[in-house]
């Protein structure tokens, strides 16, 4: 069962580009992943079919050999996009082994843990109650949803004293949680826009008084003994780690006790082997792993299987956009994604045929402008 070929497919998920991975073993067992879009996506291609050459001829079934021989094959650190490359021959080779021993691919990692996996619903705004309140409750009805997470900016930071700011944050949560029943969760995603830590700890202030699910990359991720800090001011829980993307930098995070919350992104740090690594340090650091996962259908199914057989997983973020070429994707059912034991794999069906189609969108994020002219983190 040896590696032969790897396809890519230039597709979307929504308003987001996306390139598809698919790869053939010698025998016709498929493959399939995404890639993370960091931005650059039409470098993703030809980053992969290098990474191919390296691998052509492996048995597919060496998961752990491949990843590692992947990461060493650089000699330097990867990067994002290295990274992310390294991530969709992952999660291909794992669909692979899942299939060539007709179970999913959990059964390979151990077995479950949980019946079900528990997700939260992406909302990415801070629309007025009103609003929200018809979305909530639409996705509540439709799927069982009792958890969102929205921002918790109510204006425009860069152009808005940050008192003033936080205040209105705070009068705005106040205001959902009363229109919403007590039992709800929301947690409040601020996207690492902010650079100082002390206001990352005005707004974990103005949150705290109504108990958030988390708040999640208040402030940039470099640095992280202001994480230490932080953590050590704030009355909430603190989350992080989409923007981390080794197995190193979530130790150092956690060494310096710099998060309640990790959010690795198994689309991100090089997999599903290396997120097994990373929850397997965190569960030692007592800290549950909440992945990050804007992402769409395939994923999705890897971060599905991870969470049922990892112990220390305890929620995870779902982005319901619709794509033509999955007809079989993962839902929510009661604020639950049930597993799949019948199917081997990652346990979802991709059609090729709508792949015949180039959906491809261009996407790029646009850079904030302050008053004075200077440029300011998104």
């Amino acid at each position: 069962m040896l590696i032969h070929t790897l396809d890519t497919y230039l597709q979307r998920v929504g308003d987001r580009p996306r390139v598809l991975v698919k790869i053939t073993t010698d025998d016709g067992v498929e493959g399939w992943s995404e890639v993370y879009n960091h931005g650059p996506d039409l470098a993703i291609p030809p980053l992969l079919e290098y990474l191919f050459e390296q691998i052509k001829g492996i048995d597919a079934r060496r998961t752990s050999y491949v990843a590692q021989f992947l990461l060493q094959s650089s000699r330097f650190p990867q990067g994002a996009l290295g990274l992310a490359a390294i991530s969709a021959i992952d999660h291909a080779l794992w669909d692979i082994a899942g299939k060539a021993a007709g179970v999913p691919v959990y059964q390979l990692l151990g077995g479950v843990v949980r019946d079900r996996v528990k997700v939260y619903a992406g909302l990415y705004s801070a629309p007025d109650v009103p609003e929200l309140l018809d979305r909530t409750t639409a996705l509540h009805e439709s799927h069982g949803y009792t958890a969102f997470k929205l921002s918790p900016y109510r204006s425009d930071i860069h152009r808005t004293r940050f008192g003033l700011a936080a205040a209105q944050l705070g009068r705005y949560f106040g205001d959902v949680r009363e229109a919403h029943p007590d039992e709800w969760e929301f947690a409040f995603d601020a996207h690492a826009c902010l650079w100082m830590p002390q206001q990352a700890v005005v707004l974990g202030a103005a949150l705290a008084p109504n108990d958030p699910l988390f708040l999640e990359e208040p402030i940039r991720p470099e640095y992280l003994p202001a994480w230490s800090r932080l953590r050590s001011e704030l009355a909430v829980p603190l989350a992080t780690g989409e923007s981390l993307y080794s197995t190193n930098e979530f130790l150092a995070l956690l060494s310096a006790q710099g998060a309640d919350i990790i959010q690795p992104d198994i689309c991100v740090v090089g997999g599903l082997t290396q997120m097994i690594k990373i929850a397997h340090i965190a569960e030692a650091h007592y800290v549950p792993v909440a992945p990050h996962n804007p992402m769409g259908p395939l994923a999705t199914a890897a971060n599905v299987h991870f969470a049922a057989a990892t112990t220390n997983f305890s929620i995870l973020e779902f982005k319901p956009d619709p794509v033509s070429w999955c007809h079989d994707p993962y839902e929510p059912v009661d604020g639950h994604i049930p597993l799949r034991p019948d199917r081997p794999g990652w346990g979802i069906t991709i059609d090729e045929t709508a792949l015949l189609h180039n959906d491809w969108v261009h996407w790029q994020r646009t850079v904030p402008v302050k008053p004075d002219g200077s440029t300011a983190w998104m």
